[in-house]
């Protein structure tokens, strides 16, 4: 009689260190990552002692540490897997940079840095030392981009025209903090903070932008950055993108409104997910995840404005947030191709540097064709 084989060895999952437990780190990055098979958080980094006892409150077998020095300094056993940077951007190339140079995977949240050429430089130094990069864009996994990708796949648009997207707030009155700091080094302002999703979302959707026209303002008393932006971008295939990030939109369009040859998507209202992780919900906990009531779906048709009941209500797709830190996993696991490249973040951000030249100069900026990713 054959002896039965031994149970396999659980693989463990990989480690990861979180720096930064603000918004970005508290609200999106902590619980993605307790949420993914093959992941666990094992580190919260912030010299803040009300973050840190917020962590352990959350995350009650987490350590703690008060600088991300700290993280590179572990060896062998104890080393991480995974740095995840949500701390504030000006630190997003340094701290990266310091993490490939150790040979530890990273994902930095957006945006990856100030310039497409830091973009660059941090993709080249992931590829010398092999260490894997990626940039979190969560909104790629949004319900309404998700259905716009489903819809544009079934041609039930024809051909596209225009894509208007918008990201825009009722906050007539300044939080303060680094997110609306003028100085540079902060990269404070809406269009380098919701410009950076919107723009993504379109250079996923469209392809490579070749032109940009950009208006941003400083509308609330007091403001330093941009808190209420325009950029208008032609895609190298045709379609032109409008897209409106703002603080100070009293009235609110929608999210998406998509022009075709055949017919139109008009999409009201944000996401779900965000909203959900504010309030403490958790993928895998709370379900359904992501999914949003019927009232809320976008339509499609022609001819007539959704609003008086024109077009076709489109089933909204769930949204699902959780598949980026699935992707890392996977990528981390197999050594396939990170969900979001630095290359494509290195592109989004040609986009913005573009549109903050055009605002200031008052003039329509050409983007020379990007650099090929190896």
């Amino acid at each position: 009689m054959n002896a039965s084989a031994p149970a396999a060895t659980p693989t463990p999952p990989l480690r990861v260190g979180l720096v930064g437990y603000g918004l970005a780190g508290s609200v999106f990055h902590a619980p993605l990552v307790a949420a993914t098979d093959g992941l666990v958080l094992d580190t919260v980094v912030t010299s803040d002692p009300g973050r840190q006892a917020q962590a352990l409150a959350e995350f009650p077998d987490v350590r703690i540490a008060a600088s991300a020095a700290e993280l590179w300094e572990r060896k062998d056993g104890d080393a991480l897997d995974l740095i995840v940077i949500a701390s504030p951007n000006k630190t997003h190339v340094p701290l990266a940079t310091a993490a490939l140079t150790a040979g530890i995977p990273v994902v930095v949240d957006k945006p990856l840095a100030a310039t497409a050429a830091e973009a660059r430089e941090l993709a080249a130094l992931a590829e010398r030392t092999g260490t894997f990069l990626s940039v979190f864009q969560n909104r790629r996994w949004d319900n309404d981009f998700l259905t716009l990708r489903r819809l544009l796949a079934g041609g039930e648009l024809g051909e596209i025209q225009r894509f208007e997207s918008r990201f825009e707030r009722w906050r007539p009155q300044l939080k303060g903090g680094w997110r609306e700091s003028g100085a540079p080094e902060e990269i404070g302002g809406l269009l380098y903070d919701l410009g950076s999703h919107v723009v993504d979302q379109a250079l996923v959707l469209f392809g490579p932008a070749v032109r940009v026209y950009a208006e941003a303002d400083l509308r609330r008393p007091g403001a330093e950055a941009d808190d209420d932006t325009f950029l208008a971008v032609t895609h190298a295939s045709g379609v032109r993108s409008h897209f409106y990030v703002s603080a100070t939109t009293a009235q609110l369009g929608p999210r998406f409104r998509v022009l075709g040859s055949r017919a139109g998507y008009v999409k009201y209202g944000l996401d779900p997910q965000e909203g959900a992780l504010r309030e403490g919900l958790r993928p895998g906990q709370d379900a359904p995840w992501g999914e949003e009531p019927e009232h809320l779906w976008g339509r499609l048709g022609s001819g007539e404005s959704p609003l008086t009941g024109g077009g076709t209500p489109v089933p909204t797709e769930p949204g699902d947030y959780p598949a980026y830190y699935a992707a890392v996993a996977a990528a981390l696991r197999t050594g396939g191709p990170a969900p979001v490249t630095a290359y494509e973040a290195a592109h989004c951000l040609d986009v913005l540097e573009a549109a903050r030249v055009s605002s200031r100069d008052g003039v329509v900026v050409e983007i020379p064709a990007a650099p090929a990713a190896p």
